[in-house]
């Protein structure tokens, strides 16, 4: 059943929230994400993930253009606000941008409006990434929230785009603006940036709703220049492995962590001994074999 909702959330529904509120984390007693997932293991630690959840993310400009990307193609998210200047070093448009933000919106340059117009207009001329996330098929960013049977963590996740069920077999296709749309860039991506785990995370919490019993997960790829070209990629069943173990790992940190009320760093007490990487070995060996 999908809910709206402007307060707390419990696992085992759908609900229709702000993306304000899915990263406040408003389940009672704390709910796990797959981008904390991420944060939890390593190169990352839980100390770092337990001061990001109770300090937030500092923003970037560079998250700007996917956020607004977003916004074009899925028709939610935050304002996106013309500011009518290429360069943003006078106090009085410092100013302007800094009301934007502050209102919750993206301020982007003429140039990049320009650039998420023309990537909205490419991904709606793309004939099957236009029906994975047409607004006449489903409805976009819903929160999942549900109860992880091993652990018994709450999992949540926000879905780009959640198709309506017409008894077809349950597409969820994920929008991911990028430099590149090469499937072959994606490869590394795909393990670099955690999208190995997002797809089995958000597979696990289509399921475990009853949604659907075999749902198919599709990454929709846009290059974010000229031609603005769109790829449409399944990670295998190797990959899908890769990130489901990572998953079951992470929800037990998590639910470890929860438990010690303990958020350990990279070595805490601990003396940790390392080498040179493998490349510095076999240059220096290159230097001095003579």
């Amino acid at each position: 059943m999908i809910k709206t909702s402007e307060r707390l959330i419990a696992p085992g529904g759908v609900y229709n929230i702000p993306e304000t509120l899915y990263h406040s984390d408003p389940v009672p007693g704390g709910s796990l994400s797959c981008s904390g997932a991420k944060k939890l293991l390593p190169p990352s630690c839980p100390a770092l993930f337990r001061h990001e959840q109770e300090n937030g993310q500092p923003h970037k400009k560079a998250f700007d253009i996917g956020s607004a990307a977003h916004k074009m193609v899925l028709g939610v998210g935050p304002d996106l606000v013309q500011i009518d200047a290429e360069e943003w070093r006078s106090n009085a448009v410092k100013a302007e941008v800094a009301a934007v933000r502050h209102n919750g919106g993206i301020p982007l340059k003429p140039s990049e409006m320009a650039q998420i117009k023309a990537m909205g207009k490419a991904l709606r001329e793309h004939p099957i990434a236009s029906a994975l996330l047409t607004p006449e098929g489903g409805k976009a960013e819903q929160t999942l929230v549900w109860q992880d049977t091993e652990t018994g963590i709450a999992c949540r996740a926000l879905v780009d785009w959640l198709p309506n069920r017409n008894g077809n077999r349950l597409v969820i296709g994920d929008y991911k603006s990028s430099v590149s749309a090469n499937p072959e860039d994606f490869r590394k991506a795909a393990y670099n940036y955690g999208y190995c785990m997002q797809n089995p995370w958000y597979l696990d919490g289509i399921r475990a709703l009853d949604l659907e019993e075999d749902p198919d997960f599709v990454f929709v790829v846009q290059m974010k220049t000229p031609p603005y070209l769109v790829s449409l990629i399944r990670l295998d069943e190797e990959a899908l492995r890769i990130g489901a173990e990572r998953n079951r790992k992470a929800r037990r940190v998590f639910a470890d962590c929860l438990e010690s009320g303990v958020w350990p760093g990279f070595t805490d007490t601990e003396i940790a001994e390392v080498s040179l990487p493998s490349y510095a070995t076999y240059q220096h060996n290159n230097d001095f074999e003579s």
